[in-house]
């Protein structure tokens, strides 16, 4: 029988497998490139995707984040803050995730992925109604605030994707 969790992970799993295809292969030039000076690279999307995730589900499972636990921070050395996640940067700031490999990201993103779904495993579908956040109406549960994670993912994956498509094309 298929669980509420076992969606979950399958979910989670999808985005790292479209985030390995998005950035496997390129150089760290190819993860920078921006297709206009305003659109955001291959590179800020994975990180920032992966940034997302972490953030939320460290916060929801009362973890440190992977980001700063486990010296991620350290390795990627961009000119942000420790809790920054990419929310609301600007164009400039898109454009200072240069520099990090595939190898990086991908390290990164599984290693949020690991996490995620070993606190995924350690669920009981009772855990899904939990309340994580009373600041909006109506409160939202842990259910709600994953699959808001996953759908946020997914589409910066996407746009990932089609960034590479449209680098491909250019070449």
């Amino acid at each position: 029988m298929t669980t509420s969790i076992d969606l979950l992970e399958d979910a989670f799993t999808r985005i790292r497998d479209t985030v390995r295809r998005a950035v496997g292969g390129l150089s760290e030039e190819e993860l920078a490139a921006r297709v206009d000076p305003e659109a955001n690279s291959i590179a800020w999307l994975v990180w920032h995707l992966t940034r997302v995730q972490d953030d939320h589900v460290a916060d929801v499972a009362g973890t440190e984040q992977v980001w700063t636990g486990e010296g991620w921070f350290e390795r990627f050395a961009l000119p942000f803050d420790p809790d920054a996640t990419g929310y609301a940067q600007s164009a400039a700031e898109v454009g200072q995730v240069a520099g990090v490999s595939a190898e990086l990201l991908v390290g990164y993103h599984e290693a949020v992925y690991a996490a995620t779904v070993a606190y995924l495993r350690a669920l009981g579908e009772g855990d899904l109604e939990r309340v994580v956040d009373t600041n909006w109406n109506p409160p939202v549960t842990l259910a709600v605030r994953l699959v808001s994670v996953i759908a946020d993912d997914l589409q910066h994956a996407g746009q990932a994707s089609f960034v590479r498509g449209m680098l491909g094309r250019r070449a």
